[in-house]
């Protein structure tokens, strides 16, 4: 999590930018993502070129040889003016055609993109910042990332909060993406889930990556896709990609609910957290999700898109807000009944409302479902997540211990590898199984206090005339010593 001296290095940069003009939060958001990525990819040319430096060999550079003054580490420390005239006329320019006229998600975003520091000083001030800030660190960029969307004015009131990235990774561990897999997230912000995802693959399948000239090429352009409505997060996310080595992943302006998604069954892999507005214009969504569930509540209507975009087979971790539990709206009900009939829900993970903290305080659960079209659903897992391993308050400090998250990964992995353990698990535990059957019964309802039961230990008291005889003595060492007190001022 980001600590109080990194917000007030981000909090004096954008004092700074707003003491010379700079007013609007999002113009100061995308002036400081690119001077990150600025950095990031002289990084990233730096890394290359120690591999390539242990591997005795030459591969293609970010910084080719007439351009390696346009690197971060090669300006930073220059007079202000000359890093001023620098950026301005040469670097943005350098970045904005990285991709080489490729229509990349990045080249698309970039376009129009522009340089908007006002003049030297500022522009030397802000650099020499942001030199000092941690963004080797991929967590903490994205910390840093999350704690400028909270600045904005816009925060929260339209669901632009980042999901913690220790819930991500948990997230993405369930799912055990492949690298085969085609990976999709409807409303992608900076590309968290995207990019986690692409690290877990490349964790987890390194030889296959580097010998598997398909897998490598499909690693790399048609593994991933994300869709936001923001331009900004859309900047954000496609350089996220490119640094990730996702070159060409398709990151692009899509209104995910309305009729320009046409997405059907085009995915293997799901990760999301839908923003939860509330509702939207009926008529702009697409009648496909209407037909399922005939509501405006987004985050009813993203589970219905989650189905409409997985192909049969295809998994979905997602994060809802509590109320799609236990809702009993028409449209709630339906939503749920399509999972546990229509397809296979596998887990409800129920999260501590502080898990959101300081951005937003909701309650909230993760599912995990995979899209069958008929059905599947025997028993579902449902664990009560008490710690995510931070404080839930709005300080969120690390408590070093990890809280459920791995117990969580290793129960659920456990379903599939050895069923009984949970099965056998009583409902006072902090996970267990329930028979789909009892779920119909209850009108679908997927909150995990319905079914969870509390655990009394019987309590074993004494008499009342030993506890009167225990007030005596106590009330006799008390008179004694009053008696000593009063002799010691005779």
């Amino acid at each position: 999590m980001i600590t109080g001296e990194l917000k007030n290095k981000i909090d004096k940069i954008w004092d700074d930018m707003y003491s010379y003009g700079i007013a609007n939060p999002l113009t100061v958001i995308e002036q400081l993502t690119y001077l990150f990525f600025i950095r990031s990819l002289d990084e990233v040319e730096t890394a290359n070129e120690r591999q390539d430096s242990l591997l005795g060999i030459t591969t293609d550079r970010i910084f080719p040889e007439n351009k390696q003054h346009l690197r971060w580490s090669k300006f930073k420390g220059r007079k202000a003016e000359e890093i001023f005239q620098l950026l301005r006329d040469e670097v943005f320019p350098f970045i904005k055609k990285l991709q080489n006229g490729k229509k990349s998600s990045y080249a698309r975003y970039m376009r129009d993109a522009n340089f908007l520091l006002p003049n030297a000083l500022i522009t030397e001030k802000v650099v020499t910042a942001i030199d000092a800030l941690p963004l080797q660190d991929r967590d903490l960029k994205g910390d840093i990332y999350e704690y400028m969307i909270s600045k904005l004015q816009t925060a929260g009131r339209i669901g632009q909060f980042r999901t913690p990235r220790h819930i991500i990774k948990m997230m993405v561990r369930l799912i055990d993406p492949k690298p085969e897999d085609t990976i999709a997230d409807p409303a992608c912000g900076t590309g968290g889930f995207l990019v986690l995802a692409g690290q877990y693959i490349k964790d987890n399948n390194k030889d296959e990556l580097l010998t598997n000239r398909k897998f490598a090429q499909h690693f790399a352009s048609t593994m991933f896709t994300g869709y936001d409505t923001d331009q900004t997060m859309l900047r954000i996310s496609a350089m996220n990609m490119i640094l990730h080595g996702m070159d060409n992943a398709r990151i692009q302006y899509n209104d995910s609910l309305s009729k320009n998604n046409i997405d059907t069954e085009k995915y293997s892999v799901i990760l999301a957290n839908p923003p939860f507005k509330g509702s939207l214009d009926h008529d702009a969504v697409s009648p496909t999700l209407t037909t399922v569930v005939n509501t405006k509540k987004t985050e009813l209507l993203f589970l219905a898109l989650f189905l409409r975009m997985l192909e049969p087979g295809g998994r979905c971790a997602c994060i809802v807000p509590d109320g799609v539990l236990f809702g009993n709206s028409k449209a709630h009900i339906a939503i749920r009944k399509e999972l546990i009939e229509n397809h296979k829900l596998i887990a409800v993970i129920s999260m501590p409302s502080g898990v959101f903290k300081p951005y937003a305080g909701v309650s909230t659960a993760v599912l995990v479902f995979t899209k069958t079209g008929t059905g599947g659903t025997d028993n579902v897992w449902f664990y009560d997540m008490k710690s995510d391993g931070f404080s839930l308050d709005d300080k969120r400090i690390d408590l070093g211990t990890g809280g459920d998250i791995e117990d969580i990964v290793a129960r659920y992995k456990s379903l599939t590898t050895n069923p009984e353990m949970e099965a056998a698990r009583a409902r006072t535990e902090q996970s267990f199984l329930v028979p789909k059957q009892e779920i119909v019964d209850n009108g679908y309802d997927l909150s995990i206090n319905r079914y969870k039961q509390n655990g009394y230990v019987e309590e074993h008291y004494d008499h009342p005339s030993v506890s009167i005889e225990r007030f005596k003595e106590l009330e006799e060492e008390i008179l004694a010593g009053i008696a000593e007190l009063e002799a010691m001022f005779e």
